[in-house]
């Protein structure tokens, strides 16, 4: 079984900082992307950024400048540093990853979720 688990969120004033980190557990061979998706009240899921095993980072055109994707492959972890927060960033923030799960001693490529923590930013 794999496990995403997020850590991170919580309540902050216009214009602060957040980092969020999620980390990768179970059984698995190897990960390939890892990303973090957002979902506002009464709004689609959308992707805020991801990065490849190679790091290459790809990010959302609201928050470029703003907010910065890392990970570090030796603890299986992806972070999100959230700086300059509007309140348009408030929702649930969604851990995402593609990895080689070991099904029995094969590895089969699964997409997972972690169970999201919520990010407010408010006066």
């Amino acid at each position: 079984q794999v496990q995403l688990v997020e850590s991170g969120g919580g309540l902050v004033q216009p214009g602060g900082s957040l980092r969020l980190s999620c980390a990768a557990s179970g059984n698995f061979f190897s990960i390939n992307t890892m990303g973090w998706y957002r979902q506002a009240p009464g709004k689609q899921r959308e992707l805020v950024a991801d990065i490849t095993s190679g790091g290459s980072t790809n990010y959302a055109d609201s928050v470029k400048g703003r907010f910065t994707i890392s990970r570090d492959n030796t603890k299986n972890t992806v972070y999100l540093q959230m700086n300059s927060l509007k309140p348009e960033d408030t929702a649930v923030y969604y851990c995402n990853s593609d990895l080689y799960a070991l099904v029995g001693i094969t590895p089969r490529l699964r997409n997972y979720w972690g169970q999201g923590t919520q990010v407010t930013v408010s006066s």
